[in-house]
């Protein structure tokens, strides 16, 4: 029996018998764990609320050898999605609550089990504190999807077109499915465009800090392209479109 602690970002939880839950969380030096938090629908000295999606704090844990599930005995947290918008109850902070559920779906889904992952999980953290106070929900959820998908190395190339070498793409883009790549407008017969603003917005996010991107000067159209082709992108590689990713967009406020 080995008793841990470590910097831990809660994915997802879910009922295990009466009162326990089954939480699924990444650590920052031993990857991704699933535990049974006992008595975690009854515990407020020991969890809270500290179990929703995409909540920070020091997981102290039980692994036993032979065992796929550890024992979750405490999560102190440090930082919480439920300061991600004024209140929960309006249309914002449901929709930032939304996206903690988002992001945090879309890190299980990648980080690998019981493997260390430090880059994922600093890009989840980062990305879970920036949520807090971030201008553009939305604009912070295609830098998430940008980063996710290029820390997994599979994200397209943005530098020039495969097809006629030339770059091109200040001019907008075209992402084509069936070959999982961007070209430019001349080599494409079809596929989800990108314009030139939406080109720009992704190229800069290569540089910039999660914060800065939510803050960027990017339209809601260049948005929803690069939304349609991150959507595409992703269900490629999981063959499926994420339950999460439906409950934001209909969560999405009116604009």
């Amino acid at each position: 029996m080995h008793v841990y602690s470590a910097d831990a970002l809660v994915l997802r939880t879910y009922r295990y018998g009466e009162a326990d839950r089954i939480v699924v969380f990444l650590t920052e030096d031993r990857g991704k764990k699933r535990g049974v938090a006992k008595n975690a629908s009854r515990s407020r000295r020991r969890f809270g609320a500290a179990l929703e999606p995409l909540t920070r704090g020091r997981a102290t844990y039980v692994e036993r050898e032979h065992r796929d599930l550890v024992r979750l005995d405490r999560v102190e947290p440090s930082q919480m999605p439920f300061g991600a918008g004024p209140a929960a109850a309006d249309a914002d902070g449901a929709h930032r609550l939304g996206h903690a559920a988002y992001f945090a779906e879309l890190v299980d889904e990648w980080a690998p089990e019981n493997a260390a992952n430090e880059r994922l999980f600093r890009l989840g953290a980062a990305v879970a504190s920036a949520l807090v106070s971030a201008p553009s929900v939305d604009a912070l959820a295609r830098y998430f999807e940008y980063w996710l998908l290029r820390l997994e190395g599979v994200y397209p190339a943005l530098d020039r077109c495969p097809r006629c070498g030339r770059d091109t793409f200040g001019e907008g883009a075209v992402f084509v499915v069936a070959d999982r790549a961007y070209v430019c407008r001349n080599c494409s017969a079809g596929g989800l465009k990108l314009s030139a603003e939406a080109v720009g917005f992704l190229r800069t996010s290569g540089r910039l800090a999660p914060i800065d991107a939510a803050a960027a000067a990017v339209g809601v159209g260049p948005l929803r392209e690069i939304e349609q082709a991150h959507h595409a992108l992703m269900a490629l590689h999981l063959d499926k479109e994420l339950r999460s990713a439906r409950v934001v967009r209909e969560l999405r406020p009116a604009t």
